[in-house]
């Protein structure tokens, strides 16, 4: 069974997950970590638990979620996986950041380009990668078949959805996604988003009014 931890970084309140394996393979999902001091934090973090990342993974581009993937990149030894359709975010990533006072010296390189990717190895398990365009084009989730745990990033919140009014974005796409591929994973999933706390697929059905109001009717995301 995996082991998930969130640590919560920058000014966003990002939440980078460090997600490992018994035996201590981890991969790092959405290293957001933009300080000295944070990053001494997951650095002493997965040295107590002695801890072995593999990969840096991303479930997309937005530079509040890559601010610490250089970093990691750096002192870990691993490559950067995400999706091409986010590549131009990524590559943009300083000039957006410097309009909310980010400093990036540097774009990560993307290594492993998660197209067409169906799972990532960890351990004895995988992680299943869903493709769920609407925050971004290439925005993916990770799926852990066996602790029901989806890592959604800015997909679905706790009772909210992502923005789609930034580049790239759109509404039905994000509608489409969480309604054909996340709600079908079942009631039970935990979902672990980018910011706020974690909740359930069974929650926000019941409780999200972006998915009550199209699952109600007063809504066609497809219009």
């Amino acid at each position: 069974m995996i082991t998930i931890d969130v640590l919560t970084f920058n000014p966003f309140r990002e939440n980078t997950y460090i997600v490992s394996a018994p035996g201590g393979q981890a991969v790092i999902v959405d290293a957001g970590n933009y300080s000295a001091a944070e990053d001494r934090e997951i650095c002493e973090f997965i040295a107590e638990r002695k801890l072995k990342p593999i990969l840096a993974l991303n479930t997309h581009g937005h530079v509040d979620h890559i601010l610490g993937v250089e970093y990691i990149k750096k002192t870990f030894g691993v490559p950067l996986a995400l999706h091409r359709a986010d590549n131009f975010l990524v590559e943009s990533a300083p000039q957006h950041g410097a309009l909310y006072g980010f400093r990036m010296e540097r774009v990560p390189a993307v290594e492993t380009d998660l197209a067409g990717v169906p799972s990532i190895a960890l351990g004895d398990t995988t992680l299943q990668v869903i493709h769920t365009p609407g925050h971004t084009p290439g925005h993916v989730c990770f799926f852990e078949p066996e602790s029901r745990s989806l890592f959604c990033g800015d997909t679905v919140f706790r009772e909210s959805i992502g923005r789609t009014d930034l580049p790239g974005g759109d509404y039905s796409w994000i509608m489409k996604s969480i309604l054909e591929k996340i709600i079908p994973l079942g009631d039970d999933v935990t979902l672990y988003p980018g910011h706020g706390p974690k909740t359930t697929i069974g929650h926000e059905v019941l409780y999200n009014p972006f998915i009550v109001e199209v699952l109600d009717g007063d809504v066609n995301y497809r219009g």
